[in-house]
């Protein structure tokens, strides 16, 4: 990831930060500048609580290149309490198995190390189980 760009996400990846949008009170994430509901501006920061249950899942076992170490992993479409679906990794599950509807919570992990020669680490949002069960 070029450096530029990797500062103009870091709200989302390392916060959860999208938007609301003022007119019809959508939660918006990622940011997009115009609803999709409504069609108007949405330029408004939101910060989203980063909790939410498993919508649906898979596990990887044949990763896109660059992700191999990390196999097998699972990702997963998370609901969060505010609305929005997004994509993530589960992270933290130990033996724990994985269940439609389980909460989860956002926290920051690796995401991967760029194999040029700047080696830079990307860190990013994935999810866990809440501890207990508990939102």
């Amino acid at each position: 990831m070029e450096i530029p760009r990797h500062w103009r996400v870091r709200q989302q990846r390392y916060a959860l930060v999208g938007e609301v949008c003022p007119h019809c009170n959508a939660k918006l994430f990622p940011p997009r500048d115009v609803c999709p509901e409504c069609g108007k501006e949405a330029r408004t920061a939101y910060q989203f609580s980063g909790k939410g249950q498993v919508y649906s899942y898979s596990t990887i076992y044949e990763p896109p290149a660059g992700f191999e170490e990390y196999t097998p992993y699972t990702v997963a479409l998370v609901k969060l309490e505010e609305g929005p679906i997004i994509t993530a990794q589960l992270t933290d599950l130990g033996e724990q198995p994985v269940e439609i509807g389980m909460p989860v919570e956002m926290v920051t992990r690796k995401i991967r190390t760029d194999d040029d020669e700047r080696g830079m680490i990307v860190y990013g949002y994935k999810f866990r189980p809440v501890l207990n069960g508990q939102l």
